[in-house]
This record gives structure tokens, sequence and C-alpha cells, in this order.
């Protein structure tokens, strides 16, 4: 999809062809912050779809992922580029033989040819549009986060042996948090918002019904409404939408045609990781499986 070709309509069909249910708030927020070229920031659950929205824009405009996943202490050196420093010292011994001056021996060693490009610097450098995706921002030091100020606000950054690098195509950016910690006005400013709740029960049942095809209709929609109704319990991890999948997966793979209190207890470790979360669903089985049959 280029630039020119994109509308709404186009957005909806790139999502279809990838195979990603949504709303129509989604569509349009994603619509959005590609024809006003604006990162997208996606707060939201864990395994809500935040990270799959960028896989998906990427393949909706056939082009490359970009990601860079953030962490406690992530560094300019591991997100933007760092020093190729063997070949630099390489290239320092062969023109010393040579008799170079220093100054020029620092124009060669400083120059794109010793540059390690990491994901931001190879998103900005990119040919073509790419899809950036900084993934759990939230993680990342508030300093980090500053730095990435420059690059979300005007799609550039400052090296200080080179100079400012700008975007040759500006790339479209995802930002996901998962709101570990509070982020900053400044970062939210730059960016276009989503909250990105996990789907209701009719919508992930399509979901079901599109990525395990094979599952029985009404097997699916008791696994949809079991989890939806899981969700509402306080629970330590909630289930992705991914686990829901492996949950359905493993029914089918089990050959259980309904969902009843065996089914259940003999699965239920698949969407739960954590045994006081299996614990507090045992003892709601009743409530659960009376939601999961709920016509």
């Amino acid at each position: 999809m280029s630039a020119a070709s994109i509308t709404p309509e186009a957005v909806r069909a790139g999502l279809e062809r990838a195979r990603y249910l949504t709303t129509a708030r989604v569509e349009t927020v994603l619509y959005l912050a590609l024809v006003l070229e604006k990162p997208l920031l996606i707060e939201g659950p864990a395994g809500a779809g935040k990270t799959e929205i960028a896989k998906v824009l990427a393949t909706t405009l056939d082009t490359d992922l970009v990601r860079l996943q953030c962490y406690e202490g992530l560094d300019e050196a591991r997100a933007l580029y760092e020093w190729n420093y063997q070949k630099q010292l390489l290239r320092i011994q062969a023109d010393r033989a040579q008799h170079l001056h220093w100054t020029e021996v620092t124009q060669h060693i400083f120059s794109h040819e010793y540059l390690l490009e990491r994901p931001l610097l190879k998103a900005l450098t990119a040919a073509r549009k790419v899809v950036l995706l900084i993934d759990e921002i939230d993680k990342a030091d508030e300093e980090f986060e500053a730095f990435l100020l420059e690059i979300l606000g005007d799609f550039q950054v400052s090296i200080p042996e080179l100079g400012t690098i700008a975007a040759r195509v500006r790339p479209a950016v995802v930002l996901t948090s998962n709101r570990a910690r509070e982020l900053s006005e400044a970062l939210k400013r730059r960016c276009l918002y989503l909250y990105l709740e996990f789907p209701g029960a009719e919508i992930e049942g399509r979901i079901v019904a599109l990525k395990v095809p094979e599952l029985d209709a009404k097997l699916r929609e008791q696994v949809a409404r079991f989890v939806n109704a899981l969700r509402k319990l306080d629970l330590r991890k909630a289930p992705s939408i991914a686990e829901t999948l492996d949950w359905a997966r493993a029914l089918r793979a089990l050959g259980i045609r309904e969902l009843d209190s065996a089914a259940v207890r003999q699965t239920l470790n698949l969407v739960l990781k954590h045994e006081d979360d299996l614990r507090r669903a045992e003892g709601k089985l009743g409530t659960l499986l009376s939601a999961a049959n709920k016509p």
C-alpha cells in the first residue's frame, strides 16, 4: 500500500488480508497514524494484541518490521548505533602505516562505513517506509524515553560525530506499553493514542474461528465466553489472545468437543500460568461454565 493509496477502506482491507479482526475504532486510529505520519502509542493489558498490530501493519503495507524490544537499562548504543571498534582499529593501523594525519584518520573512522546501525537508526535510514515497533516502552528507563523525543517529534537524530540524520522516508512508528509505569506527557504529545482492551467474546470467537477453523463451532463459542468470564476475575495475569488460541488448539488435539468441568480442569493450565490464578478459577468453575454455555 503506497502513501497515496492510504484510505480507511484500504486499511480495513489490508487488515482483513492480514487476518486481523478488530473494531472500527482501531481501524480509524491506524488510518490516521498513517496519513498524519504520527507515532501511535498503544496501551493496554499484556496479551491484548498490541504488538500484533505492528506486525499486521507491516503486512498491510507490504514492508519490513523493525523491532526494538525495550528493557531496563536499554541505552543509545543498543537502540540507535555504536561504532565498529574492531574495524576502526584496523583502519587506524592502516592509516598510520601510510603516515596520515590524525585529522584524516578521524574522518575515516567516524564515517557511516564504521557505524553499526541498531533498530532506531535502521528505521530512519531505510530506503522505503518501514514499520518501527518500539515494544514495551514502559520497561525502558525515563532517560531513554526522553532520548526518543527527537526521533518521535522530528524523525531525526543527532550523532555527535556525524551531525543530524533525518529520516529518508518517515517510518510508521508503533509504541506499546503495558502501563508498568506512567509515560511522560512529552512522549504522549508526540503520539496518537489507543487503549486496546481485550476483545469481547463475540470478536474473540471470530478470531478463534479464523485461526483454528477446524474447531467445532459450539466449542469455539464456549472457549471465547469462558475466557471472557475468566478475565473478569481478579487474576494475577489475565489470559492473552494467544493463550486462548493455544487452548483452542489443545482442546481439538485432545478430541474434546464440549467444555465441561473435567475438560476445563484438564487443560486450564494452558490459559492460566500462576497457581493462585488456577485455584481462584477452579473455585469459580460453576459460574465460569455457566457463562460459557450462556446462549
